[in-house]
């Protein structure tokens, strides 16, 4: 009883496990930045071209529609910051929860790269709302063809990996519902078939597909992933069994 004591309410060294900032905050946050930007540019200019569209149609909304250009770069820009804080946060509480396997570093290495591509990919599309860049057909072209690449696949199959390094944990160890963490393994595969956009421009559709019920899904289990062992160990006696989380 005192070895479990001990277990719950620290690290296993002795020190007290330090919860971080709160995952559905951030993770809201990431969301909210990104549709936000996403509403006012629309409102603002209606939807970006794809850019597999002819240049003239691509250089034209880029040309006549700089505010919108640049309200949705914005928003891609600001959702990457608390989307990289809170793959910092669940990777450490992952560890803290007593997760050994390459999940809570898979996390950490997918959450960092998507949002390295989805500020990239903010900062690209801000600099084609710049009127001396979009007179240019050539540039806007290979622009918005960057913008769409590290924004889109470059993003979302690293968002992918985000969602699959804290699924596969939590369904191995029960640290989230299994519907749950059964959802987040979904996601993550769409997620990283993904990566056939670069085959054919008919399966960009699984981007969409994939980005937005992948950062719901970082809301919902960073409300019902436990902060400490203490929780889990509740848990699991709710449901009829004590399990005693590796040292």
């Amino acid at each position: 009883m005192n070895d479990l004591s001990r277990e719950v309410t620290s690290l296993g060294d002795g020190r007290p496990a330090q919860g971080g900032p709160p995952l559905a905050l951030v993770g809201g946050l990431s969301l909210g930045f990104l549709i936000g930007g996403l509403v006012v540019s629309a409102a603002l200019g209606g939807v970006v071209p794809s850019p597999f569209k002819t240049a003239a149609e691509v250089q034209a909304y880029f040309r006549d529609h700089p505010a919108a250009v640049r309200a949705g770069a914005i928003g891609q820009f600001a959702s990457a910051v608390p989307l990289l804080i809170y793959a910092s946060t669940a990777s450490a509480r992952l560890r803290q929860l007593g997760v050994t396997a390459p999940g809570a570093t898979i996390a950490l290495a997918g959450g960092t790269v998507a949002s390295a591509a989805l500020g990239l990919s903010g900062l690209l599309q801000w600099t084609l709302s710049r009127p001396d860049v979009s007179i240019d057909t050539a540039v806007v072209r290979a622009s918005s063809t960057l913008v769409f690449l590290v924004g889109g696949p470059g993003h979302v199959v690293a968002l992918g990996l985000l969602v699959a390094g804290i699924a596969v944990p939590s369904l191995i160890m029960r640290l989230l519902p299994r519907p749950l963490a059964w959802a987040g393994l979904a996601i993550a595969v769409v997620a990283e078939l993904s990566t056939l956009t670069l085959v054919t421009p008919n399966l960009a559709i699984l981007l969409p597909i994939a980005r937005f019920p992948a950062l719901v899904w970082l809301v919902a289990a960073g409300v019902l992933l436990p902060r400490r062992r203490r929780a889990r160990i509740a848990a699991s006696r709710i449901g009829g069994t004590t399990e005693r989380t590796p040292r």
